[in-house]
């Protein structure tokens, strides 16, 4: 599970900073003689935008990611994505590539020797996928194609199952 925090302290406008302030000095008005007060200093002319201790928005986003049990769909399971088995079939490197930025790596980790034992025991890794490296580097150097096929196919349907929790909250101080 992946949490981000967004804060915002939201700002007032000309109206409200100057509702604020006039209720601060006690219904009394600043704009008599000259913007004197009646302690002989000057008035204030530009109004205050943001207020210390107006509250602080806090908005939380948690992702919720499907994990555990076995990989999806079996390395021979070529004709769930057809659009995944002809890439497969005829340009494997391309869909590494896809395969790479769907992960969330640079596109240039694919020419790296051994990124695509490293992705698949990154993806076993993140959704808690049951196996062992040394499965992985078998599936990965004897079955190259179908091993990039079976990662697609797996990052796609967990994507897909990704559930998304917003909550928001407003802080008074």
């Amino acid at each position: 599970m992946e949490q981000t925090t967004v804060t915002h302290q939201p700002e007032l406008s000309a109206t409200e900073a100057s509702a604020i302030r006039e209720k601060e000095m006690g219904g009394f008005t600043t704009a008599s003689e000259g913007n004197w007060r009646s302690d002989n200093s000057p008035a204030v002319t530009d109004p205050i935008l943001t207020q210390p201790g107006l509250g602080v928005t806090t908005t939380t986003i948690t992702t919720i990611t499907q994990t555990g049990g076995d990989w999806s769909t079996g390395l021979f399971d070529i004709c769930g994505d057809k659009t995944t088995c002809i890439l497969g079939a005829l340009v494997p490197c391309c869909l590494d590539l896809s395969l790479a930025h769907q992960y969330g790596e640079c596109l240039c980790m694919p020419l790296l020797p051994g990124s695509t034992f490293a992705i698949r025991v990154g993806i076993r890794e993140r959704y808690k996928i049951q196996g062992s490296v040394c499965e992985d580097w078998t599936t990965v150097y004897c079955c190259y194609p179908l091993a990039v096929c079976q990662m697609i196919r797996e990052m796609k349907r967990r994507m897909k199952t990704q559930t998304y929790h917003v909550s928001t909250a407003l802080e008074c101080s």
